[in-house]
């Protein structure tokens, strides 16, 4: 019964509420949304900690046994992304508290962030399959929303298309909980996976897998499931991008992972070999259209598809080492994803339309010079050049497809490293290189850059300090590996 468990997830719900109530104070509502995020924070923090120092830590609502009643679980997983996850949501936080955005100032948007934040931490943190889907919805409602009363005119728009495919997503895996829920009368995961351990396959449970599986995807953006995000994640505001494609489009792996490493490990190398092959077409369809796009939020949105790609095919090959690897890949990913997005919207506030569009972007960094390092060091992150964070993911991934002697998906994936660069080094001298062909009409202040960079700086720092990420990456594998730690945590025995 581990109360910050408990407070990862409910604290910034409470502070949502309180700052409805405040709605008319724009100084406290302010407040609420950093502390709310911040407790979180240090909540994460500690349950990591222990997790470090006695195992798997849970919170069993209302003090039912399990599995009759709803069990939050915090295994080295859970604590390790639910780190990255707060992180990355207290500097969006600090943006919205710099933000020039319209939107990012009506009364509704911090309660809303909080309960994004709140839903995605649950979603990592619980035991039961349908609180999962029910914190996934919170998570997703409350985006859409955020989406929605965006500035961008085309905001309304991506929600309603975002809104209508989510719900095919929440069809898939209502369909595969009530599967599951028939076959084996039970919405606890241990409890399934002790069930699914025994090695019988009733009727429903493979199916159930396969729409567990569509569902997890859609949410990661996953090709072929991947239509819905250039438009929603770049019509967003800021921070709100910031958060969706940093954070938000890794709870669909984290489901992954999951299903092959908790559940279904019988048919794991099936699933795995489907993953290589999806993580190889994300990976060069993400990269080539950031190539060809229009819009710098656009190829931050479209490289994305890539980055979640490398941890793809990091899961499809199965290893230890590549695990690891993948969950490196992801910690980092959401660091630098963030902060680029979030230094594209501080250029971008500096133009009189508030536009990415790089055709009206060129030049308007020229005369910000600090916000140009800040984006070269994120795009060298992203490209995974040293010796910054992104060589670490690179470099455990490209191990471990030695190891496993995956010669021609190992050259697949370094020479898409390569399309990254290039994509990353034009839009960055695009924006900050190039001599203006026109007058540039820039607004005196944008953004506050103060966000960034410090989440550049955590790039810097895990990047020339990579052991202790890569140690509890290690023995989140390790627990991985040994379905019945969970198990036994969970329910006792």
């Amino acid at each position: 019964m581990n109360l910050f468990v408990l407070g990862t997830v409910f604290l910034p719900l409470g502070c949502s509420s309180l700052a409805v109530l405040t709605a008319r104070s724009r100084t406290l509502q302010h407040i609420i949304g950093l502390l709310g995020s911040l407790l979180a924070w240090g909540c994460s923090l500690a349950v990591l900690l222990a997790n470090q120092q006695s195992g798997p830590q849970l919170y069993r609502l209302g003090g039912w046994p399990t599995p009759f009643g709803i069990v939050l679980v915090a295994d080295q997983l859970s604590a390790l992304l639910s780190v990255m996850a707060t992180t990355v949501i207290v500097a969006g936080m600090v943006y919205i508290l710099g933000s020039k955005d319209k939107s990012m100032n009506y009364p509704v948007s911090i309660p809303l962030f909080l309960c994004m934040a709140a839903g995605l931490n649950g979603a990592l943190y619980t035991g039961d399959i349908f609180t999962l889907f029910v914190f996934i919805e919170l998570m997703v409602i409350s985006s859409v929303i955020l989406v929605a009363i965006s500035d961008n005119r085309y905001g309304l728009e991506a929600a309603i298309k975002y809104l209508l495919i989510s719900a095919m997503g929440s069809l898939f895996l209502l369909i595969g909980i009530g599967a599951l829920y028939a076959t084996f009368g039970t919405l606890t995961m241990a409890d399934i996976a002790q069930l699914l351990a025994t090695g019988e396959r009733p009727l429903l449970a493979q199916a159930a897998a396969v729409m567990l599986m569509c569902a997890f995807l859609l949410k990661s953006a996953v090709f072929p499931f991947h239509f819905w995000q250039p438009d929603f994640h770049t019509t967003a505001p800021t921070p709100v991008g910031a958060m969706l494609s940093s954070i938000v489009v890794k709870v669909g792996i984290y489901g992954i992972i999951r299903i092959i490493t908790l559940m279904f490990t019988t048919e794991a190398p099936l699933i795995e070999n489907l993953l290589l092959v999806l993580g190889l077409i994300g990976i060069f369809f993400g990269s080539l259209g950031a190539l060809r796009t229009y819009d710098a939020k656009r190829i931050l949105a479209y490289s994305t598809f890539g980055q979640i790609g490398f941890i793809l095919v990091g899961i499809g090959w199965g290893t230890p080492l590549a695990l690891v690897g993948a969950l490196v890949y992801a910690f980092n990913h959401a660091f630098i994803k963030a902060a680029l997005l979030m230094i594209t919207g501080v250029v971008a506030s500096r133009t009189l339309n508030k536009t990415a569009r790089l055709s009206e972007l060129g030049g308007v960094g020229k005369s910000m010079a600090f916000t140009g390092i800040l984006y070269f060091l994120g795009g060298m992150a992203l490209a995974g050049v040293p010796p910054l964070n992104g060589f670490i993911g690179k470099v455990a991934l490209a191990r471990s497809g030695i190891n496993s002697q995956n010669w021609v998906t190992l050259g697949l994936v370094i020479g898409a490293g390569i399309l990254t660069l290039l994509y990353m080094m034009r839009t960055w001298q695009h924006i900050f290189q190039r001599e203006s062909e026109q007058d540039l009409h820039l607004k005196p202040t944008g953004d506050s850059p103060l966000a960034p960079t410090l989440l550049i700086a955590c790039c810097i720092a895990f990047g020339l300090y990579a052991a202790p990420l890569v140690d509890l990456a290690t023995l989140a594998v390790a627990q991985l590996g040994d379905p019945q730690i969970y198990i036994r945590a969970v329910l006792g025995g």
